[in-house]
Protein backbone atom coordinates (compact mmCIF):
# COMPACT_ATOMS: atom_id res chain seq x y z
CA UNK A 1 0.00 0.00 0.00
CA UNK A 2 0.99 3.61 -0.59
CA UNK A 3 -0.21 6.82 0.99
CA UNK A 4 -2.72 8.67 -1.17
CA UNK A 5 -3.67 11.40 1.30
CA UNK A 6 -3.56 12.38 4.97
CA UNK A 7 -6.37 14.37 6.56
CA UNK A 8 -6.23 15.90 10.04
CA UNK A 9 -9.41 17.06 11.80
CA UNK A 10 -9.54 18.98 15.08
CA UNK A 11 -12.34 18.19 17.54
CA UNK A 12 -13.23 18.95 21.14
CA UNK A 13 -14.46 15.57 22.35
CA UNK A 14 -17.04 15.55 25.14
CA UNK A 15 -15.98 13.99 28.45
CA UNK A 16 -18.18 12.33 31.03
CA UNK A 17 -16.25 14.28 33.68
CA UNK A 18 -13.53 16.95 33.41
CA UNK A 19 -9.94 15.72 33.68
CA UNK A 20 -8.59 17.46 36.79
CA UNK A 21 -5.01 17.57 38.03
CA UNK A 22 -3.21 19.52 40.73
CA UNK A 23 -2.46 22.17 38.09
CA UNK A 24 -5.42 22.30 35.68
CA UNK A 25 -8.86 21.12 34.62
CA UNK A 26 -9.70 19.88 31.11
CA UNK A 27 -13.48 20.05 30.50
CA UNK A 28 -13.34 18.59 26.96
CA UNK A 29 -10.62 16.62 25.19
CA UNK A 30 -8.80 18.46 22.38
CA UNK A 31 -8.19 15.73 19.80
CA UNK A 32 -6.76 15.62 16.30
CA UNK A 33 -8.21 12.77 14.26
CA UNK A 34 -5.78 11.43 11.64
CA UNK A 35 -7.18 9.71 8.54
CA UNK A 36 -4.77 8.12 6.07
CA UNK A 37 -6.23 7.19 2.71
CA UNK A 38 -4.24 4.57 0.80
CA UNK A 39 -4.04 3.78 -2.90
CA UNK A 40 -6.04 0.61 -2.16
CA UNK A 41 -8.99 2.70 -0.93
CA UNK A 42 -8.39 1.71 2.69
CA UNK A 43 -8.53 4.43 5.34
CA UNK A 44 -6.50 4.07 8.50
CA UNK A 45 -7.55 6.23 11.43
CA UNK A 46 -6.26 7.22 14.86
CA UNK A 47 -6.35 10.21 17.20
CA UNK A 48 -3.94 12.45 19.07
CA UNK A 49 -4.67 13.99 22.47
CA UNK A 50 -3.38 17.56 22.14
CA UNK A 51 -3.62 18.45 25.87
CA UNK A 52 -4.48 22.06 25.01
CA UNK A 53 -6.75 23.55 22.31
CA UNK A 54 -3.79 25.81 21.46
CA UNK A 55 -2.04 22.81 19.90
CA UNK A 56 -4.89 21.80 17.59
CA UNK A 57 -3.96 24.22 14.81
CA UNK A 58 -0.17 23.49 14.86
CA UNK A 59 -0.82 19.73 14.80
CA UNK A 60 -3.28 19.87 11.91
CA UNK A 61 -0.97 22.23 9.98
CA UNK A 62 2.04 19.97 10.42
CA UNK A 63 0.07 16.88 9.42
CA UNK A 64 -0.93 18.78 6.28
CA UNK A 65 2.75 19.31 5.51
CA UNK A 66 3.42 15.62 6.12
CA UNK A 67 0.63 14.78 3.66
CA UNK A 68 2.44 16.64 0.90
CA UNK A 69 5.81 15.09 1.74
CA UNK A 70 4.54 11.50 2.02
CA UNK A 71 2.06 11.32 -0.85
CA UNK A 72 2.84 8.25 -2.94
CA UNK A 73 5.23 6.83 -0.33
CA UNK A 74 4.98 3.41 1.35
CA UNK A 75 2.19 3.08 3.89
CA UNK A 76 4.14 0.60 6.01
CA UNK A 77 4.67 2.08 9.50
CA UNK A 78 8.31 1.00 9.59
CA UNK A 79 9.07 2.70 6.28
CA UNK A 80 7.52 5.97 7.44
CA UNK A 81 9.38 5.72 10.76
CA UNK A 82 12.71 5.37 8.92
CA UNK A 83 11.82 8.32 6.69
CA UNK A 84 10.94 10.46 9.72
CA UNK A 85 14.12 9.49 11.58
CA UNK A 86 16.22 10.81 8.69
CA UNK A 87 13.99 13.78 7.85
CA UNK A 88 13.91 15.18 11.39
CA UNK A 89 17.32 14.08 12.67
CA UNK A 90 18.51 17.67 13.19
CA UNK A 91 15.19 19.06 14.46
CA UNK A 92 14.33 16.09 16.67
CA UNK A 93 11.00 14.30 17.06
CA UNK A 94 9.55 15.71 20.26
CA UNK A 95 6.63 18.07 20.80
CA UNK A 96 4.30 18.72 17.88
CA UNK A 97 6.55 16.83 15.47
CA UNK A 98 6.59 13.67 17.57
CA UNK A 99 2.88 13.80 18.36
CA UNK A 100 1.92 14.15 14.71
CA UNK A 101 4.25 11.37 13.60
CA UNK A 102 2.95 9.04 16.33
CA UNK A 103 -0.66 9.71 15.32
CA UNK A 104 0.32 8.92 11.75
CA UNK A 105 2.05 5.71 12.88
CA UNK A 106 -1.12 4.56 14.66
CA UNK A 107 -3.26 5.32 11.61
CA UNK A 108 -0.87 3.36 9.37
CA UNK A 109 -1.06 0.35 11.69
CA UNK A 110 -4.85 0.67 11.59
CA UNK A 111 -4.78 0.68 7.78
CA UNK A 112 -2.53 -2.37 7.73
CA UNK A 113 -4.86 -4.25 10.06
CA UNK A 114 -7.89 -3.35 7.95
CA UNK A 115 -6.13 -4.48 4.78
CA UNK A 116 -5.47 -7.89 6.33
CA UNK A 117 -8.80 -7.95 8.23
CA UNK A 118 -6.89 -8.47 11.47
CA UNK A 119 -6.65 -6.59 14.76
CA UNK A 120 -3.38 -4.70 15.10
CA UNK A 121 -2.24 -6.96 17.95
CA UNK A 122 -2.42 -9.92 15.55
CA UNK A 123 0.09 -8.11 13.32
CA UNK A 124 2.33 -8.05 16.40
CA UNK A 125 1.99 -11.81 16.79
CA UNK A 126 -0.69 -12.19 19.47
CA UNK A 127 -4.43 -12.60 19.78
CA UNK A 128 -6.57 -10.07 21.70
CA UNK A 129 -6.63 -10.79 25.43
CA UNK A 130 -8.25 -9.11 28.43
CA UNK A 131 -6.02 -6.52 30.10
CA UNK A 132 -6.85 -5.46 33.64
CA UNK A 133 -7.94 -1.84 33.65
CA UNK A 134 -7.93 0.75 36.38
CA UNK A 135 -10.35 3.66 36.48
CA UNK A 136 -8.33 6.85 36.10
CA UNK A 137 -9.99 9.77 37.85
CA UNK A 138 -9.04 13.35 38.59
CA UNK A 139 -8.35 15.08 41.88
CA UNK A 140 -10.32 13.40 44.67
CA UNK A 141 -11.96 15.84 47.05
CA UNK A 142 -13.68 14.25 50.07
CA UNK A 143 -17.25 15.38 50.47
CA UNK A 144 -17.60 15.98 46.74
CA UNK A 145 -16.31 13.00 44.75
CA UNK A 146 -17.54 9.93 46.66
CA UNK A 147 -20.28 9.31 44.04
CA UNK A 148 -17.62 9.02 41.32
CA UNK A 149 -15.75 6.37 43.30
CA UNK A 150 -18.94 4.45 44.02
CA UNK A 151 -19.83 4.53 40.31
CA UNK A 152 -16.38 3.12 39.52
CA UNK A 153 -16.98 0.20 41.86
CA UNK A 154 -20.39 -0.47 40.31
CA UNK A 155 -18.81 -0.46 36.84
CA UNK A 156 -16.66 -3.44 37.83
CA UNK A 157 -13.25 -1.84 38.25
CA UNK A 158 -10.97 -3.58 40.73
CA UNK A 159 -8.36 -0.82 40.59
CA UNK A 160 -8.58 2.95 40.81
CA UNK A 161 -6.24 5.93 40.41
CA UNK A 162 -6.80 9.45 41.69
CA UNK A 163 -4.75 12.62 41.47
CA UNK A 164 -3.61 14.49 44.56
CA UNK A 165 -1.12 17.21 45.39
CA UNK A 166 -3.07 19.43 47.77
CA UNK A 167 -1.13 22.29 49.38
CA UNK A 168 -0.59 20.27 52.56
CA UNK A 169 0.26 16.70 53.41
CA UNK A 170 -2.65 16.62 55.85
CA UNK A 171 -5.10 17.26 53.00
CA UNK A 172 -3.60 14.48 50.87
CA UNK A 173 -3.68 12.08 53.81
CA UNK A 174 -7.30 12.89 54.62
CA UNK A 175 -8.29 12.28 51.00
CA UNK A 176 -6.50 8.92 50.81
CA UNK A 177 -8.03 7.70 54.05
CA UNK A 178 -11.51 8.66 52.85
CA UNK A 179 -10.87 6.96 49.52
CA UNK A 180 -9.69 3.71 51.12
CA UNK A 181 -12.77 3.69 53.33
CA UNK A 182 -14.92 3.59 50.19
CA UNK A 183 -12.88 1.07 48.18
CA UNK A 184 -12.03 -1.33 50.98
CA UNK A 185 -8.65 -3.04 51.38
CA UNK A 186 -8.84 -5.36 48.35
CA UNK A 187 -9.17 -2.66 45.70
CA UNK A 188 -5.86 -1.71 44.03
CA UNK A 189 -5.30 2.02 44.53
CA UNK A 190 -2.87 4.28 42.68
CA UNK A 191 -1.94 7.92 43.23
CA UNK A 192 -0.77 10.46 40.63
CA UNK A 193 0.96 13.69 41.62
CA UNK A 194 1.42 14.94 38.03
CA UNK A 195 4.98 16.14 38.74
CA UNK A 196 3.88 18.75 41.32
CA UNK A 197 6.38 17.95 44.14
CA UNK A 198 10.11 18.08 44.72
CA UNK A 199 12.00 15.00 45.87
CA UNK A 200 12.03 15.81 49.59
CA UNK A 201 8.33 16.64 49.71
CA UNK A 202 7.53 13.49 47.75
CA UNK A 203 9.50 11.36 50.20
CA UNK A 204 7.83 13.09 53.17
CA UNK A 205 4.33 12.48 51.82
CA UNK A 206 4.88 8.91 50.65
CA UNK A 207 6.43 7.95 54.00
CA UNK A 208 3.42 9.46 55.77
CA UNK A 209 1.10 7.35 53.63
CA UNK A 210 3.13 4.26 54.50
CA UNK A 211 3.15 5.11 58.22
CA UNK A 212 -0.64 5.47 58.07
CA UNK A 213 -0.92 1.96 56.63
CA UNK A 214 -2.27 3.12 53.26
CA UNK A 215 -1.26 0.50 50.71
CA UNK A 216 -0.70 2.02 47.25
CA UNK A 217 0.01 -0.01 44.11
CA UNK A 218 2.13 2.92 42.93
CA UNK A 219 2.77 6.64 43.25
CA UNK A 220 3.00 8.19 39.80
CA UNK A 221 5.22 11.05 38.67
CA UNK A 222 5.78 12.68 42.07
CA UNK A 223 8.48 14.96 40.58
CA UNK A 224 9.30 16.37 37.13
CA UNK A 225 9.41 13.55 34.61
CA UNK A 226 12.95 14.22 33.38
CA UNK A 227 14.59 14.32 36.85
CA UNK A 228 16.27 10.93 36.83
CA UNK A 229 18.30 11.62 39.97
CA UNK A 230 15.16 12.51 41.95
CA UNK A 231 13.40 9.33 40.86
CA UNK A 232 16.39 7.26 41.91
CA UNK A 233 16.52 9.01 45.29
CA UNK A 234 12.80 8.55 45.95
CA UNK A 235 12.86 4.91 44.84
CA UNK A 236 15.76 4.15 47.15
CA UNK A 237 14.07 5.81 50.13
CA UNK A 238 10.44 4.68 50.13
CA UNK A 239 8.84 1.24 49.99
CA UNK A 240 5.92 2.22 47.73
CA UNK A 241 6.57 1.48 44.03
CA UNK A 242 7.11 4.50 41.77
CA UNK A 243 5.51 4.80 38.34
CA UNK A 244 6.71 7.02 35.49
CA UNK A 245 6.88 7.06 31.70
CA UNK A 246 3.91 8.97 30.32
CA UNK A 247 6.24 11.85 29.44
CA UNK A 248 9.03 9.79 27.89
CA UNK A 249 9.76 10.77 24.32
CA UNK A 250 10.63 7.75 22.18
CA UNK A 251 12.78 4.79 23.14
CA UNK A 252 15.74 7.02 24.00
CA UNK A 253 13.96 8.36 27.08
CA UNK A 254 12.94 4.84 28.06
CA UNK A 255 16.56 3.73 27.84
CA UNK A 256 17.64 6.66 30.03
CA UNK A 257 14.93 6.34 32.67
CA UNK A 258 14.11 2.65 33.09
CA UNK A 259 16.65 2.11 35.85
CA UNK A 260 15.02 4.87 37.92
CA UNK A 261 11.45 3.57 38.14
CA UNK A 262 9.63 0.47 39.41
CA UNK A 263 6.91 0.60 36.75
CA UNK A 264 6.74 2.12 33.26
CA UNK A 265 3.79 3.83 31.58
CA UNK A 266 4.59 4.81 27.98
CA UNK A 267 2.19 7.14 26.20
CA UNK A 268 1.50 5.95 22.64
CA UNK A 269 1.70 9.45 21.21
CA UNK A 270 4.91 10.46 22.99
CA UNK A 271 6.69 7.11 22.71
CA UNK A 272 6.22 6.98 18.93
CA UNK A 273 3.01 5.09 18.22
CA UNK A 274 2.88 1.29 18.08
CA UNK A 275 6.33 1.26 16.46
CA UNK A 276 7.92 3.22 19.31
CA UNK A 277 5.93 1.35 21.96
CA UNK A 278 7.31 -2.02 20.91
CA UNK A 279 10.88 -0.72 21.20
CA UNK A 280 10.29 0.75 24.66
CA UNK A 281 8.36 -2.32 25.85
CA UNK A 282 11.24 -4.58 24.84
CA UNK A 283 13.61 -2.43 26.90
CA UNK A 284 11.24 -2.56 29.87
CA UNK A 285 11.05 -6.35 29.62
CA UNK A 286 14.85 -6.53 29.64
CA UNK A 287 14.86 -4.44 32.84
CA UNK A 288 12.03 -6.56 34.37
CA UNK A 289 9.88 -3.42 34.64
CA UNK A 290 6.10 -4.01 34.28
CA UNK A 291 4.41 -1.85 31.63
CA UNK A 292 1.08 -0.03 31.82
CA UNK A 293 -0.54 2.35 29.33
CA UNK A 294 -1.40 6.04 29.35
CA UNK A 295 -4.64 7.16 27.65
CA UNK A 296 -5.70 5.87 24.18
CA UNK A 297 -7.65 2.93 25.57
CA UNK A 298 -8.46 1.44 22.15
CA UNK A 299 -4.90 1.34 20.77
CA UNK A 300 -3.39 0.61 24.19
CA UNK A 301 -5.40 -2.62 24.41
CA UNK A 302 -3.53 -3.80 21.30
CA UNK A 303 -0.11 -2.62 22.48
CA UNK A 304 -0.48 -4.21 25.92
CA UNK A 305 -1.72 -7.50 24.44
CA UNK A 306 1.64 -7.72 22.64
CA UNK A 307 3.63 -6.73 25.74
CA UNK A 308 4.74 -9.79 27.77
CA UNK A 309 5.18 -7.77 30.97
CA UNK A 310 1.86 -5.91 30.65
CA UNK A 311 0.58 -4.58 33.97
CA UNK A 312 -2.50 -2.30 33.76
CA UNK A 313 -4.48 -0.42 31.13
CA UNK A 314 -5.36 3.11 32.16
CA UNK A 315 -9.09 3.61 31.58
CA UNK A 316 -9.62 7.26 30.71
CA UNK A 317 -11.99 7.39 27.77
CA UNK A 318 -11.27 10.59 25.86
CA UNK A 319 -12.63 9.57 22.44
CA UNK A 320 -15.64 7.38 23.25
CA UNK A 321 -18.04 10.31 22.91
CA UNK A 322 -17.25 10.42 19.19
CA UNK A 323 -17.22 6.69 18.43
CA UNK A 324 -20.07 4.63 17.03
CA UNK A 325 -19.14 1.83 19.45
CA UNK A 326 -16.99 3.01 22.37
CA UNK A 327 -14.50 0.61 23.93
CA UNK A 328 -16.16 -1.64 26.50
CA UNK A 329 -15.12 -3.03 29.85
CA UNK A 330 -15.81 -6.64 30.93
CA UNK A 331 -15.03 -7.93 34.40
CA UNK A 332 -12.73 -4.99 34.95
CA UNK A 333 -10.74 -5.72 31.79
CA UNK A 334 -10.44 -4.23 28.29
CA UNK A 335 -9.83 -6.35 25.19
CA UNK A 336 -8.50 -5.15 21.84
CA UNK A 337 -10.95 -5.00 18.93
CA UNK A 338 -10.45 -5.03 15.18
CA UNK A 339 -9.98 -4.94 12.36
CA UNK A 340 -7.13 -2.51 12.76
CA UNK A 341 -7.49 -0.55 15.99
CA UNK A 342 -11.27 -1.02 16.03
CA UNK A 343 -12.08 2.70 15.76
CA UNK A 344 -15.30 3.60 13.94
CA UNK A 345 -16.24 7.27 14.17
CA UNK A 346 -19.80 8.55 14.45
CA UNK A 347 -19.61 11.12 11.65
CA UNK A 348 -22.49 13.21 13.00
CA UNK A 349 -20.88 13.51 16.45
CA UNK A 350 -17.47 14.12 14.90
CA UNK A 351 -18.85 16.96 12.79
CA UNK A 352 -20.84 18.40 15.68
CA UNK A 353 -17.74 18.66 17.90
CA UNK A 354 -15.38 19.98 15.19
CA UNK A 355 -13.04 22.66 16.48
Amino acid sequence: MRIASIKASAVMAPLAHPITTAQASIPAAPLVIVDVQTDEDITGTAYIFAYSPMLLRPLTAFLGALAEALKGQSALPGDVDRWATNQFRLLGRQGVVGMALAGLDLALWDARGKRLNQPVCALLGVTPRPIRAYDSQGVFLPGRDEPLIEASLRAGFTALKVKLGFPTLAEDLTALKALRTITGPDHAMMLDFNQCLDAQDAIRRIRAFEDAGIDLTWVEEPVPAEDRAAYRTIGATVATPIQSGENWWHAADAARMLDSTDFAMPDLIKIGGITGWMRAAAMAEAHAVPVSSHLFIEASAHALAATPNAHFLEWLDIAGGLLREPQTLHNGCATARGPGLGLIWDTDKRDHHAA
